[in-house]
């Protein structure tokens, strides 16, 4: 009898716990859930009281007014995938090999570079725009693509670089020693041993990668003119100038703009959890 009634507190405390995350999820949901609605919602009801969130009659045909604007959302798009996808490899190749060779290698001043690379993640973006914009439009690159994706193959970013440094700490250095026995080069132990191992925290890195150059604003904005140069967020600007006060439209393009971000966090978050719990064991 002692046993039953200790289970059933444990049932009782689980399905109470899961009805309050539950509850918080549906909370946190309502935004994206008004969002869907009000795409499907006709010109002029979009701020109906009270608020309908299955909207009657449903307007399928705010979605193909978004591609018949006259912008070219089919070149912000490519746009948007070409700096998402050379940047991600860039900030994956060049961080793990910046953070390999802090974790792995061993230097005078070591620790000292290590430190002032964290303190870099102190300085504001804003110091640093005014040089960097300097430094693109002297090398001609502005108006196009490369002030968007060069950046990432130098380093990859501080933070990316101490994801990777911790978990190439977690990694015995008998596999070092064995591979230099073996006769393994620097190069080989850091692309055959350990990057091979580094794939839940590779995940990571390239999740935030890919979410930050899709929704980034700013530097499209900054480094970007031309109509057909332009990625999917200012582009999605564009659209807003364009459709003001069409609240239905707009929330369509916002979430046609978002799905890939929303498919591609279901489908990895099991990698990209796995990676940020691994780099956080490590104390060194």
């Amino acid at each position: 009898m002692r046993i039953t009634r200790e289970r059933g507190l444990k049932i009782a405390l689980r399905l109470g716990r899961n009805a309050i995350l539950v509850a918080w999820s549906c909370v946190f949901l309502l935004p994206l859930v008004w969002m869907v609605s009000t795409s499907l919602t006709e010109t002029g009801q979009e701020f109906s009281f009270p608020p309908q969130f299955i909207p009657h009659p449903i307007t399928w045909q705010n979605y193909p007014a978004i591609f018949q604007s006259g912008l070219p959302f089919h070149l912000f798009f490519l746009n948007t995938a070409a700096v998402v996808v050379t940047s991600t490899i860039g900030i994956v190749l060049s961080s793990s090999l910046v953070g390999f060779a802090f974790a792995r290698l061993r230097y005078p001043g070591r620790n000292i570079w290590f430190m002032i690379l964290l303190s870099t993640m102190m300085l504001p973006g804003a110091v640093t725009l005014l040089p960097t914009y300097m430094i693109f439009k002297w090398l001609g690159w502005l108006d196009t693509l490369l002030p968007l994706t060069v950046p990432a193959w130098f380093g990859g970013g501080a933070f990316n670089i101490f994801l990777f440094r911790q978990f190439f700490t977690t990694i015995p250095r008998d596999l070092d020693d064995a591979a230099r026995i073996d006769g393994a080069s620097t190069f080989r132990l850091y692309s055959q041993i350990l990057l091979p191992s580094c794939k839940p925290v590779m995940a990571a890195v390239a999740i935030f990668s890919i979410v930050g150059g899709w929704n980034d604003f700013m530097g499209p904005l900054i480094y970007l003119h031309s109509t057909r140069n332009l990625t999917l967020s200012v582009g999605l600007m564009l659209f807003r100038n364009n459709y003001f006060g069409y609240w239905n439209k707009m929330m369509g393009a916002g979430l046609l703009m978002m799905l890939p971000m929303l498919v591609l966090f279901f489908a990895a978050q099991r990698y990209f959890i796995q990676g940020i719990v691994t780099t956080g064991m490590s104390g060194t």
